[in-house]
């Protein structure tokens, strides 16, 4: 059974928690499937435990991967009194997603992503996971050099930012033993010296 503040010692959130990891890049990787139109399948996540084959020059496709997630300066914690009581605490995060498109008409599909966020259709998808689209980088020709081929290849960084809440099981105190002790002061005498 996990800690309250009743029961001393460290304290976990209760779920629901902010997708991370697998649930995080799976937004991600809809995001970018939806906003650019290409299929699912072609957009692959950057760093998997099993490299995939490659797909051929002649395919556009995009791998993409969290590259930094930097949190605001300090978080906001709020007790709720309900039920027995919690903590709120809330913190805004930025997240930069690298998203590299390879393919013949790898530059197209990047500029497509950028432009695509543009359009609050697009960005609204994010809303229920608290997120918001805040900007697009340059689109970087970075082209490998592979098979004796240069395969077209294109970065483009998003940096989007989302609310972090996590509620922690801090109780509401409902009753406490104080006591509590005054120092008498003797009361000042008067000098009404006034003269006449």
């Amino acid at each position: 059974m996990a800690n309250t503040s009743a029961t001393g010692g460290y304290l976990a959130p209760t779920a629901p928690v902010p997708p991370e990891d697998d649930a995080l890049d799976d937004l991600l990787q809809g995001l970018v499937a939806g906003v650019t139109g290409l299929p699912g399948n072609l957009v692959r996540p950057r760093w998997q435990p099993t490299v995939p084959k490659q797909p051929e020059p002649s395919v556009n496709w995009c791998a993409l991967g969290v590259t930094e997630q930097e949190n605001d300066a300090g978080p906001a914690i709020q007790h709720g009194p309900t039920g027995d009581g919690h903590d709120e605490y809330q913190r805004h995060q930025d997240i930069r997603l690298l998203c590299t498109f390879y393919g013949p008409a790898a530059k197209g599909y990047a500029q497509r992503l950028a432009d695509g966020l543009a359009i609050p259709q697009n960005r609204e998808q994010l809303r229920p996971n608290d997120m918001a689209f805040v900007s697009a980088s340059e689109i970087r020709a970075t082209p490998d050099f592979v098979n004796q081929q240069w395969v077209r290849r294109y970065d483009l960084t998003l940096l989007l930012r989302r609310k972090i809440t996590r509620t922690y099981p801090v109780l509401n105190l409902l009753s406490a033993q104080v006591s509590t002790e005054t120092d008498s002061v003797p009361p000042m005498a008067s000098t009404n010296n006034i003269d006449q």
